[in-house]
This record gives C-alpha cells, sequence and structure tokens, in this order.
C-alpha cells in the first residue's frame, strides 16, 4: 500500500509572542491509500490532534501500531468516526509511534473526507545574535 503523507501543521507565533494562529491545510483521504502522518511524534508533549471531517455516516478509523517500542504488541485500535468533524488525541504515543516518528493510519472502505494534524510547538526557539 502506498499511503498519502501529510505533515504536522504548527502554529506560527505573531511578533509579541502573544498569539499563535494556524492557517490549516486539509487533505482529502484516500481510503484506499491510508494516511501516514510524518514526524508525528517529533515533539513528545502530547498536543498532536487528529482532525477528522467525515462527510460519510458512521467510518472506523485504524490507528496501525508502531514498531518504536515495545508496548507496540497492544496492536492496532479501532475508533469509530461519527458523520461530522471528530478530534482525536492519542494518549499512548509510544503504542502508535514507528521508528521515523510517524504514525499510520487506515480508514474503512466508503469513508468519504478529510484530515489534518495540528500540534504546539514545545521546542526552545534559536536567539538572535545581537
Amino acid at each position: 500500500m502506498t499511503r498519502d503523507i501529510i505533515n504536522v501543521q504548527y502554529p506560527t507565533l505573531d511578533h509579541t509572542e502573544s498569539v499563535a494562529n494556524i492557517c490549516i491545510e486539509k487533505t482529502e483521504v484516500v481510503p484506499a491509500n491510508g494516511i501516514t502522518i510524518e514526524e508525528a511524534f517529533s515533539n513528545k508533549n502530547n498536543s498532536l490532534f487528529i482532525v477528522i471531517e467525515n462527510s460519510a455516516s458512521e467510518s472506523l478509523l485504524t490507528v496501525k501500531a508502531g514498531d518504536a517500542y515495545p508496548n507496540s504488541m497492544l496492536g492496532d485500535i479501532v475508533i469509530e468516526l461519527p458523520a461530522g468533524t471528530s478530534a482525536i488525541q492519542l494518549q499512548d504515543l509510544s503504542r502508535f509511534e514507528k521508528a521515523d516518528g510517524s504514525i499510520d493510519l487506515d480508514f474503512a472502505d466508503g469513508f468519504d473526507g478529510s484530515i489534518y494534524a495540528v500540534a504546539k510547538w514545545a521546542g526552545v526557539r534559536p536567539t538572535e545574535e545581537v
């Protein structure tokens, strides 16, 4: 299976660093392809949200077990997706993380909708030299 790839979208702070904003880019899901979210866990701060807009009736999403940590042996997990918008936050990140930091998602046949992933940036930004 050749998966479609999306990236995590991070907010951009304004010059006062008081407000952060994200201009969301959605990806239409092709159920037969599945989705890989690249570098989904690079921040390790548990702020990743996967947002799925389901235009069809109820459907299923499979969050695939990873290959980076021992608790991936717990296996895949299947989540029911109601019609409408769902925001999913994974609590056991290491269960799903692949060695390259990505995560794989599979969608049931008949799913119709889009996906995007957002997270807050949790790193120290480089300072400018004076």
